[in-house]
Order: structure tokens, then C-alpha cells, then sequence
């Protein structure tokens, strides 16, 4: 039985304003940096014994107090890396939501492609099989990755399967966990987008 938990990396202030895709040096900011040191902290119990991250700065920033509590190194795999967005990298998200092509981005990704760069569908494909071959490298133990909101919404989708057309339902917050466990029966999906947050009710 093998437990994975795919994590998002934290806040940085491209998050929810631009689409940074694998734009370098984007770095956590100071409320980032606290939401990796308290994933640190929620993470210590668990008896990680393989850490993966996207190669991209603010992947591999959240994973490395992990890391340093777990006593484990970091290793990169551009396979969990994010989408790759072409001529959508490090535009405005206001001003893309007003494409026509946004809409196929958000409610039919099985046939969006971002223009000169990878289609949705080739996304979910190399993120699951590099996330099929790492869980077989650890057929029982607890393994994290740390990857990117759509990737993990995309990997996540596929273990429970649900049509890639509706992954954007899921919601994956910076920091977040979102914990698959594979069973002899399958894969069941234990908690999804966990931030480790009180849930109260709206006022």
C-alpha cells in the first residue's frame, strides 16, 4: 500500500494574478514561506520516505522545510512540473479570462491546448505516469510531491475517475495536501485539497 501526498507549493504573489507557469525565479512571498513552515509542522508525523518536487523555485521552496524535518532530500521531476502555458506564461489572468480560448481551458480541457504550448490532455498523461512510476518505486511507504494546482487537480481526477472535462471542479489551494492512498482494490482518495484549516460556517 502506497500513500502519496500531493502537495501544492505556497503563496507567492503571482498566485491568483498571473499565470506563472515555468516562468524561473518565482519565490514564495513572507505568507508562503509561514504556510511551508506550518506544512513542515502538520507533516512531521508522517513517515514521508521519498520527497519529489517540480523543479520549478516555488515547488521545491515548499518542500525544503519538509524536507529538513523529515531528513530526506529533494528530488526533481519535471514530469510534476506545471503546465506548460506558451504565449499564456506570465500573462494577466483577468485579461485571459476574457479569451474565447479560456472558456475550452475551463469547461472542456479535453481539447484545449495553450496556444505554442503543451495541451491540457498531454498534461494529465505525463503527470500521471510520472506519478504511476514513482508510487511503484515505493510500493509501500509514504511519498510526497510537491507540484502545481492543475497538475494535482489533472492526477487527481484520474485516480478517481473523474472526465477531465469537469477536473476544474476540484479545488486545490496553495499549501494544500491532497492524500491518495493505493489499496490492493485501487486508489482512494482520502483527502483532497487539506490545508489543515478550520472549516466554519459563512456568516
Amino acid at each position: 500500500m502506497t500513500d502519496l501526498l500531493l502537495i501544492r507549493h505556497a503563496t507567492n504573489d503571482w498566485v491568483g494574478h498571473r499565470l506563472a507557469g515555468w516562468t524561473p525565479d518565482v519565490h514564495l512571498n513572507e505568507q508562503g514561506r509561514g504556510q511551508a513552515a506550518a506544512l513542515a509542522e502538520r507533516l512531521a508525523v508522517w513517515p514521508i520516505e521519498a520527497i519529489y518536487s517540480s523543479p520549478l523555485e516555488r515547488a521545491v521552496e515548499t518542500a525544503q522545510p519538509v524536507a529538513a524535518v523529515v531528513n530526506l532530500p529533494i528530488l526533481l521531476e519535471d514530469g510534476i512540473g506545471e503546465a506548460h502555458y506558451g504565449d499564456w506564461t506570465g500573462q494577466s489572468i483577468a485579461e485571459l479570462a476574457k479569451a474565447p480560448e479560456w472558456l475550452q481551458v475551463q469547461f472542456t480541457p479535453s481539447l484545449a491546448s495553450f496556444p505554442n504550448g503543451e495541451a491540457m490532455g498531454a498534461m494529465q498523461a505525463r503527470a500521471v505516469a510520472t506519478v504511476e512510476r514513482l508510487r511503484r518505486q515505493h510500493p509501500n511507504g509514504v511519498v510526497a510531491i510537491f507540484s502545481h494546482a492543475d497538475v494535482i487537480k489533472a492526477v487527481a481526477a484520474y485516480y478517481v475517475g473523474l472526465p477531465f472535462d469537469l477536473f476544474q471542479r476540484l479545488m486545490i489551494d496553495p499549501a494544500s495536501v491532497t492524500w491518495l492512498r493505493f489499496t490492493p482494490h485501487g486508489p482512494r482518495l482520502m483527502r483532497l485539497n487539506d490545508t489543515g484549516a478550520s472549516v466554519h460556517t459563512p456568516q
